[in-house]
């Protein structure tokens, strides 16, 4: 479709040297045109032109100061990509990886990610290239605190509610929110992921990964399959990997590798989560220590090979792009039958492709591990209502949202022509929801 061409022509000359952030917009765009031919009306209000440029862009230097006394810079951002459904909402990276174009990226994938979980809240996404791994409580305490010194004059709990991802975890949270409400001098639910002492939900920590399999045992249910007595492989080892292994494990699947940046654990028994658990949340440790507890767990470096090992369910949990064309060769040939992104954007659009041309059963990332910011809006919610919930109430809400994800990507999937396919499904049915508010608001 040349309306579509030429959008896409036009981000990737605004665009060229962000290489993350095209991937995600060719990922989706291309998915629509059956939409388009259907709405003429989007065209002519310019719906897809809107949607793929940010609202606003917040890039702001953030010095701190060591331990030994020596002044530091990062640079951080923040990008409010959609607010028509809601406030901005997504989390905050800190990884030196982090760059202008992921954070863009991961704000766009935001955007249809929310809109799917039926809650009010738009696309939003931040962070910075600090590294808080080698960093001691007080430099982290003293990096958050000058970065929330910026990010305050942005964010508010009606304007932009961030959580935390990579490299932002319970602690990170804690000194961002306590700068805040000193910066503000107000106690409001303006960061999600917070601890159950101050605001936070029972269940968010679990809640990506549930969310993840309550996602993929939909897809596999429709599809005549479970996780019972299937091997699955899990790449990663933080908060998502953990309890999409124990959520496995509960529904009779066998975990059988996880790993960390350093290399992947493999036991054809079994991996031990409580090991994991210890090793990674407790000990804070490189995943290779499990190998040291558990006699038949071995540890071998180099993460991506952990994608070597032949497995029923694959279930990417680490980072971007870390399955390619080649991975989903070697996946599909060990007798894959299933692959659910825990990760954003894990696997490539070349892998995506061959999964679904060999009929391997795919989850997306924007609708399979929407649970993490479908929970924290039901946060939002609570600290609006000044009340908390209980971890089954939660739970089951999370449960109820996920069915429903699935149920609205395979509908919208289904009717625009693209069964089965819930790339095309979750795109269609996240864009609708987001274009039509667009165009009961007016040109803005």
């Amino acid at each position: 479709m040349n309306y579509i061409k030429n959008v896409m022509d036009s981000v990737i000359r605004k665009n060229s040297n962000e290489k993350e952030f095209l991937q995600a917009v060719k990922e989706v765009l291309f998915t629509l045109e059956p939409v388009f031919e259907q709405h003429p009306e989007y065209v002519r209000a310019g719906i897809l032109e809107r949607i793929v440029e940010p609202e606003r862009i917040i890039i702001f230097r953030v010095p701190w100061i060591d331990d030994n006394g020596m002044v530091k810079v990062n640079r951080g951002f923040r990008v409010q990509f959609n607010g028509a459904i809601g406030p901005y909402k997504g989390g905050l990276r800190f990884h030196p990886s982090v760059n202008a174009s992921i954070i863009k990226f991961l704000g766009f994938e935001q955007i249809f990610k929310n809109s799917l979980t039926g809650l009010p809240i738009g696309g939003g996404k931040g962070g910075s290239d600090f590294d808080p791994k080698g960093k001691s409580d007080t430099e982290v305490m003293r990096f958050c605190q000058s970065f929330m010194t910026e990010l305050s004059k942005y964010i508010g709990a009606d304007i932009d509610v961030p959580a935390g991802d990579i490299g932002v975890g319970a602690r990170e949270i804690g000194y961002l929110f306590g700068w805040y409400k000193k910066l503000k001098n107000s106690y409001e639910g303006v960061l999600t992921g917070k601890g159950l002492e101050y605001g936070g939900s029972l269940a968010r920590t679990e809640a990506t990964g549930y969310g993840l399999i309550y996602f993929m045992d939909e897809l596999l249910k429709s599809n005549g399959k479970s996780f019972r007595d299937a091997k699955v492989v899990i790449s990663g080892s933080g908060n998502v990997a953990i309890y999409a292994h124990q959520k496995v494990t509960e529904l009779g699947g066998k975990v059988i590798a996880m790993s960390d940046s350093d290399g992947y654990i493999h036991d054809p028994e079994g991996i031990d989560l409580d090991t994991v658990k210890l090793i990674k949340e407790k000990e804070r440790k490189r995943i290779r220590e499990c190998s040291s507890i558990i006699n038949t767990t071995q540890f071998y470096k180099g993460c991506l090979n952990i994608w070597d090992i032949k497995c029923d369910v694959a279930l990417p949990c680490a980072t971007q792009n870390e399955i390619n064309i080649e991975t989903a060769k070697k996946l599909v040939k060990n007798g894959c039958f299933a692959v659910g992104e825990g990760a954003n954007m894990p696997c490539s659009i070349e892998a995506i492709d061959y999964f679904i041309k060999n009929k391997v059963l795919f989850g997306p990332a924007k609708a399979a591990n929407a649970g993490g910011v479908a929970t924290s809006a039901l946060e939002m919610a609570q600290n609006s209502m000044r009340y908390s919930w209980s971890f089954e109430e939660v739970d089951l809400k999370l449960k109820n949202i996920m069915v429903n994800i699935y149920n609205k990507a395979s509908e919208a999937a289904k009717k625009y022509g693209h069964e089965g396919n819930m790339v095309v499904g979750a795109n269609i049915a996240g864009f609708i929801k987001v274009a039509e508010a667009m165009l009961a608001q007016g040109i803005v």
